[in-house]
């Protein structure tokens, strides 16, 4: 699958010494994201913008691919802030700048300046949202202190896919 070569990949390309996590956001009406974050593993607190080596996000809808985005892609432009936290593996949500509760990745408070083709995430203090080509998905949207942590399975962050999606000979047991 495309989000597992995505990961695996990007995994890979990790420092040697960084602690590397998966971990995936459930949006509202069908929407999801996949990651990755990776980061010195000496660190113990708050990664930031600043202090994280590797990261990438990936988006869908359904199984859809609407856009990915990674460290790769950042340009001055971009907007990205992110705080995770390596004590709890979680990211602060909430959207409170002052309080390090805000995320920004790839995705402004106005969630619409992800690129086109592009994709984007933005936890603030009226929702989490996604953007697709410089579009606010409000359907995606769930409420701001909404929990979001590292997956227990890297291969699958989501979990598994749901039955409706395996071959029909697959749904049914006899």
């Amino acid at each position: 699958m495309i989000r597992t070569a995505l990961l695996a990949a990007l995994v890979l390309t990790s420092p040697a010494k960084a602690a590397t996590h998966a971990f995936c956001w459930i949006g509202a009406n069908d929407y999801r994201m996949e990651g990755f974050i990776s980061y010195p593993d000496t660190v113990d607190g708050i990664v930031t913008e600043d202090t994280v080596t590797d990261f990438g996000i990936a988006g869908y809808r359904g199984e859809t691919l609407l856009g990915q985005w990674s460290l790769k892609d950042r340009t001055p432009s971009t907007s990205f802030i992110l705080r995770f936290d390596t004590r709890t593996l979680s990211f602060p949500m909430g959207g409170i700048p002052a309080q390090g509760t805000y995320q920004e990745w790839n995705a402004n408070g106005a969630v619409n300046n992800c690129g086109t083709p592009g994709f984007g995430f933005n936890g603030g203090n009226a929702f989490q949202d996604v953007c697709v080509n410089d579009t606010f998905i409000r359907e995606s949207s769930i409420e701001p202190d909404t929990p979001l942590t590292v997956s227990a399975n890297p291969e699958t962050p989501c979990g598994p896919l749901p039955m409706s999606s395996l071959p029909p000979l697959l749904r049914h047991h006899g």
